[in-house]
């Protein structure tokens, strides 16, 4: 029987205003804490979580079934084992690395290129509004091989889906909304399936379309549902990690000019940033059999388990001096931080370790180097106190900047390095 603690809850305001505060004291009063009103246990030592996400037989991704599938309209990939999942990561894999990296990097270039111009005589945007949204959704119906002037319409859309994958409870309205974007969002890509069946191109859904598994097609079904995971896996995380990394090292000054003398060092500030602030809060599993942690907790075979990723990140027992930012960390290592040897957890571990690392690093790199140089003097902008929001995912709500104005013409933008 379990006993609610009454004291403190993950599912909180106060949690929610700023977990970080938190993390200590679960990591050591409470490793494995209980939440009887959603009844879930959620980890919170490096250790732990490791060995959750790791532990593919005694920790599965079942509770997608319920948490993803709804709005992903089938299967993603993270719920595929053995032979299937071999081959369709591979699918997706291809198409954010090599050759297809290389073009995206043209494109997501471009993409910067048109939705800074505005901004930069101005000398004031919101990073996150009005630049990193956008961008990540642009950028990913680039390699999807979407219409561009649909961008708001399928960014409404993918956001329903994100907050039923993302919320711990939903209302019955938000849950139909979410599932109403869903459907609406599903009813749109049937025909751009249809006729990339008929006609496939470059991009990634004619490759979803015309690969096959096991001698036989993926159906209109597999297809959508990699689609949609795709899109919610390449744009959630992306705005909010651009935004935290100018948030943190416009925090520290002294690192910020560093990154400006040496461009090599802005891979280690984006690998630090992803460890310091991880977009992804939260991965859920659940636990197969009966399995006891650090301190003699007992997790039940059937329950539902969060990994707390930030609080792992977080951990002494992992990193030194853990809530400090600093790019130049030892235990970080900049060329494993993109992989599956990262000591950080941000793209999770083991076999379904997120498939767009590689992109991920890439596409922050390239906009973040195209920023700084333009960006000069950059510091917040006066106003509203700097919110962050989100339990599953997590990001700030706004990051007002103000910068130096430049005047520059569309072909000075992009060739600027």
């Amino acid at each position: 029987m379990h006993v609610p603690n009454t004291r403190f809850s993950v599912l909180s305001e106060d949690f929610a205003a700023d977990p970080y505060r938190h993390f200590a004291r679960l990591r050591e009063r409470t490793p494995v804490h209980y939440e009887p009103g959603i009844d879930s246990y959620f980890l919170s030592r490096h250790e732990d979580v490791k060995r959750v996400l790791t532990d593919h037989e005694g920790f599965t991704t079942e509770t997608l079934q319920v948490r993803a599938e709804p709005v992903m309209r089938g299967p993603v990939l993270a719920q595929m084992t053995g032979a299937e999942h071999t081959a369709k990561r591979k699918i997706v894999v291809r198409a954010f690395t090599g050759q297809a990296l290389h073009e995206q990097i043209r494109a997501i270039r471009a993409n910067a290129v048109e939705l800074m111009a505005p901004f930069l005589a101005r000398g004031r945007m919101d990073l996150v509004n009005d630049f990193g949204r956008p961008l990540a959704v642009h950028v990913t119906l680039d390699v999807l091989g979407l219409e561009r002037r649909d961008w708001r319409q399928v960014a409404a859309w993918n956001g329903g889906v994100a907050e039923f994958i993302t919320s711990m409870a939903l209302t019955p309205e938000r849950r139909r909304h979410c599932l109403d974007c869903a459907e609406r969002l599903e009813a749109y890509l049937l025909p751009v399936i249809e006729q990339r069946r008929r006609h496939p191109g470059d991009d990634l859904i004619s490759k979803l379309c015309t690969a096959e598994f096991d001698g036989i097609a993926m159906s209109d079904r597999d297809v959508t549902a990699l689609i949609i995971n795709v899109l919610v896996a390449a744009t959630e995380p992306a705005d909010k990690t651009l935004a935290l990394l100018f948030k943190h090292l416009i925090d520290h000054p002294e690192q910020l000019a560093q990154v400006r003398r040496d461009p090599e060092l802005l891979a280690a500030a984006i690998a630090e940033t992803l460890r310091h602030t991880p977009p992804v809060q939260l991965i859920p599993r659940r636990a197969e059999r009966e399995t006891v942690f650090a301190g003699g907790a007992a997790v039940p075979a059937g329950a539902t388990v969060f990994c707390m990723i930030g609080a792992a990140n977080r951990d002494p027992a992992a990193f030194a001096d853990p809530d400090t930012f600093d790019i130049h960390r030892p235990d970080l290592g900049t060329a494993r931080s993109f992989t599956a040897a990262a000591q950080h957890l941000s793209f999770g571990t083991g076999l379904h370790q997120c498939v767009g690392a590689a992109f991920a690093r890439a596409e922050i790199e390239t906009v973040a180097a195209m920023l700084l140089p333009l960006l000069d003097q950059v510091r917040h902008s006066p106003g509203p106190r700097y919110r962050e929001s989100g339990l599953y995912t997590r990001g700030p709500v706004a990051l007002s900047l103000d910068f130096t104005p430049v005047h520059l013409g569309e072909r000075d933008l992009a060739s600027t390095p």
